[in-house]
């Protein structure tokens, strides 16, 4: 079986085929063997595991995954990418390629269908373009998974596992860490890809929560009160919720609010816990 991680093997896959990389589709293919491990590893794959992979490209991590897991499905949005993949994996019988956009997909239907008795784990080599799109759509949804392991931007993944008080922390660190448990794996320079990309890259484990870590009475009224803080980030804390037309108050009646939840107002959104985020949002919006 061919090595996908291989420089030469690479180049020779794309001069039989003709492929060329889309800059539109984000296309970076990882060809690191210590980076591919580290993901792997990282992700805790087993051979009881169900996995879905997302944006498999030639499949050199599908080939690891299919290796550790009892059962891949991995989606692939480019359709030029499709024979090529099957091909450089034609080896293996516990793998299922489907050509379609992970956006539009119905995730659920895949893991009650694939992955009936399995635990599932979803990996990807996700492109930049499209990072925070794709990891709010599989958190947001609930699936039912363990883990959601990506390579993602390193300044992404920054703001992911980012703290309160830190320029990187904002909406992104919240919501987040709403939905999962961040943990940084392992930072990835540009040569661990071709083509090789302008900045470094980062693989990092979110562990999915089975609740979150704050108790809420309207989850879509939190996550405006979050928005709200984060949207103009040089205003006080007071003047960016008085400012939004998310929240129905005036600037007295959320004084007052800020004031009822022992929260000064001339602090800044970036300064907040999640725990006083859901503070002022339970007050806001005491649900029904």
């Amino acid at each position: 079986m061919k090595n996908l991680a291989s420089v030469s093997v690479i180049k020779d896959i794309l001069s039989e085929s003709g492929f060329k990389f889309s800059k539109s589709l984000g296309q970076n293919f990882l060809i690191d063997e210590n980076v591919l491990k580290k993901i792997v590893d990282g992700a805790h794959i087993e051979p009881d595991n169900g996995v879905i992979e997302i944006g498999p490209g030639f499949g050199t991590l599908t080939q690891r995954l299919c290796m550790a897991a009892g059962k891949v499905v991995c989606i692939e949005i480019d359709k030029s990418a499709i024979p090529i993949l099957e091909n450089n994996l034609s080896g293996f019988n516990n793998l299922k390629i489907i050509n379609a956009d992970v956006l539009k997909t119905d995730l659920k239907k895949i893991i009650s269908e694939e992955f009936a008795d399995s635990t599932v784990k979803i990996a990807a080599n996700l492109p930049y373009y499209i990072t925070t799109p794709i990891i709010m759509s599989i958190l947001e949804a609930r699936l039912p998974v363990e883990s959601l392991t990506v390579m993602i931007q390193k300044e992404v993944a920054e703001r992911i596992s980012a703290k309160p008080s830190t320029k990187e922390y904002g909406a992104l660190s919240v919501a987040v860490n709403y939905y999962s448990e961040p943990e940084m794996i392992t930072v990835v320079p540009p040569s661990a890809f071709i083509p090789q990309p302008k900045v470094s890259s980062a693989v990092v484990k979110l562990k999915l929560r089975e609740n979150p870590p704050v108790d809420v009475t309207d989850e879509k009224g939190y996550f405006k009160i979050v928005k709200a803080a984060f949207a103009q980030r040089r205003k006080t804390l007071l003047n960016a919720l008085s400012n939004s037309p998310a929240i129905p108050l005036e600037k007295d009646g959320v004084s007052r609010i800020l004031q009822g939840c022992g929260i000064d107002g001339n602090r800044r959104g970036e300064t907040l816990s999640l725990e006083e985020f859901a503070d002022i949002a339970n007050v806001v919006f005491p649900g029904k």
